[in-house]
């Protein structure tokens, strides 16, 4: 079995040709935000991967085994909710539709890759219909998933996650508690 302990974002520094032989392994997005999983090399063989807790593996990054071998990561296609906008509407519109969905999407902490015509979710019927309601179009595809790293992350889009308790003086009736937040956070 090989095993990966070392990551190369973006596989940035690499030879193309080394890359282009190296072998490859397919991660959807629930196993690429994991630092500690097992997976299928595109030639059949075994990888165990234990990377620093926290880290998150992105398509085009590329994990470094034991033994010195490249492996690139792709981005698996995975069930994910497409959101634009309404094409009747004009464009200046259209991109306020869509950042204003971003702007109710991120109040709720879901994972979201922003593009410049459409946003990616995953499936979550609740959500899906607030956007329907808010007239933006939602379809059910099959995408690489790639979500925004949030306000903290590196721009590599790396970061680790950690807990973290803080006092809440906003008047929502929760004032001092501690509570875990899933965001990731650079320091």
């Amino acid at each position: 079995m090989q095993q990966a302990s070392k990551l190369i974002a973006g596989g940035k520094g690499l030879a193309p040709v080394l890359l282009k032989r190296a072998p490859t392994v397919e991660l959807d997005w629930d196993i690429r935000q994991k630092s500690r999983f097992d997976a299928r090399l595109s030639d059949g063989r075994a990888l165990a991967v234990f990377l620093p807790r926290g880290s998150l593996v992105r398509g085009g990054d590329v994990l470094l085994t034991a033994e010195g071998e490249l492996v690139r990561v792709i981005a698996a296609p995975q069930p994910v909710l497409r959101i634009t906008a309404c094409p009747a509407h004009p464009l200046a519109e259209q991109a306020f539709d869509l950042m204003r969905a971003a702007y109710h999407l991120g109040n709720r902490h879901v994972p979201i890759e922003l593009k410049p015509d459409h946003l990616k979710i995953e499936p979550d019927h609740v959500l899906a219909e607030m956007l329907r309601a808010m007239h933006l179009d939602v379809a059910e595809v099959s995408e690489a998933f790639e979500p925004e790293g949030g306000a903290y992350a590196s721009h590599s889009g790396h970061g680790h996650g950690h807990s973290h308790g803080h006092a809440h003086g906003d008047g929502h009736g929760h004032d001092h508690h501690d509570h875990e937040h899933g965001h990731s956070h650079d320091h």
